[in-house]
């Protein structure tokens, strides 16, 4: 991913709220089902790691982006954006759409 696409990335992401949350569990299905689900709604969303450890944090991360075909824009902490294009977003629902409108 370039770096200023990235950046862009990253801007949007900076006042959006978590919407999905990955637990003491890990990966799940029904996990990667919701994870899809927002990030065909709205492109860009970020994570939530309750998990203690930073290795498990980075090792769920990674296989929830790998699973979702999505790409990691930003990590701190237990908090992390991934991004996937849709190129057939709702603008009412896309987090670039709704940004590029302000």
């Amino acid at each position: 991913m370039e770096n200023r696409l990235k950046k862009q990335l990253r801007q949007i992401a900076h006042h959006l709220d978590a919407i999905v949350s990955v637990g003491d569990q890990g990966v799940s299905d029904a996990l990667v089902k919701e994870t899809h689900r927002a990030l065909t709604d709205h492109e860009l969303i970020k994570v939530r790691l309750h998990t203690p450890s930073r290795e498990e944090r980075t090792e769920h991360i990674k296989a929830l982006a790998n699973a979702c075909s999505a790409e990691i824009v930003q990590k701190i902490g237990k908090i992390v954006v991934i991004y996937r294009a849709n190129p057939e977003a709702d603008p009412r629902l896309s987090n670039l759409h709704r940004a590029g409108s302000r």
